[in-house]
């Protein structure tokens, strides 16, 4: 059952702390190191930090949820609940959105992104926490299909292995956490820059974010993102396509894009979204 701690009224997150968004890619360490679980924590508020999992993703979200709750419970989290949401009136739950007045951080696993949007799109819990990661009052994470709804536009599925066409990415709409993005997972462990690129051709207006497995594009209040994990965050910026052939094409025809902009970026490395420039992990060292 859950529980509002009438002590816990102040919506500023812990001092210890400063919220984000984190974006992961999927399949994080959640055994050895937990670097990119260790980051949400720590940025919830560590120690005391109240952390809501959302694992209405998922077709279990009894499993996936305890597995999560295990987890940031045995780093220590001050309190830990699972919004078991399974269907759409369930958003509005007073003590869900009682919690969410609360909580210092959301974390939103895997499973299926239409599934997800479909629980959780344009209810009043989703309001409410868009407001507080708007104010900084709350970090925000999303694993694989949690970090595929973060934009306004959102990759719903599609194929790979070919080039990139019209046809190779089914859109939908997503929860517009961030929504100048359209963010892909499993990316280069499922081969999707073709996908992301065809999504990105389709709205040339929006950056591309690929995320691979393991790996954490942690998007700062002050507009960077930091790449946290194994893999490589790729940026696929559009703000200086020459031409694109997309809306000339039939739909399974190879798309021309030129003076498409692609940045790949490691472990330490930062992208400034507002100069659309990237920095890498050595220079950040040095500054």
């Amino acid at each position: 059952m859950l529980q509002t701690d009438p002590q816990v009224l102040n919506r500023q997150p812990p001092q210890s702390t400063k919220a984000a968004v984190l974006v992961i890619g999927g399949a994080e360490d959640k055994v050895h190191g937990r670097e990119i679980l260790h980051e949400f924590f720590r940025r919830a508020g560590g120690t005391g930090g109240r952390i809501g999992i959302l694992p209405c993703a998922s077709r279990e979200p009894s499993v996936i949820g305890s597995k999560y709750r295990y987890i940031f419970e045995s780093m220590g989290a001050s309190a830990v609940e699972v919004l078991d949401i399974r269907d759409r009136e369930q958003s509005d739950d007073r003590q869900y959105l009682d919690y969410i007045e609360t909580a210092t951080g959301i974390f939103m696993t895997g499973g299926d992104q239409l599934r997800l949007c479909g629980m959780l799109a344009d209810t009043t819990l989703m309001e409410r926490i868009r407001q507080l990661v708007r104010q900084g009052a709350m970090a925000l994470a999303g694993t694989s299909a949690g970090a595929a709804v973060m934009g306004h536009h959102m990759i719903a599925g599609g194929g790979s292995g070919e080039s990139p066409n019209r046809s190779l990415v089914d859109m939908a709409t997503g929860l517009a956490i961030l929504p100048h993005v359209i963010v892909d997972q499993h990316f280069h462990n499922r081969n999707r820059m073709a996908r992301l690129i065809s999504a990105i051709s389709l709205h040339p207006d929006r950056l591309g974010i690929g995320i691979d497995e393991d790996t954490c594009a942690l998007f700062e209040e002050d507009g960077t993102i930091e790449v946290i994990g194994k893999g490589v965050v790729t940026i696929v910026d559009p703000a200086e396509v020459s031409y694109n052939s997309q809306t000339r094409i039939g739909a399974v025809d190879p798309i021309s894009f030129h003076n498409l902009r692609v940045h790949l970026l490691s472990h330490g490395d930062r992208y400034c979204l507002h100069q659309r420039q990237p920095t890498a992990a050595t220079a950040n060292l040095d500054s």
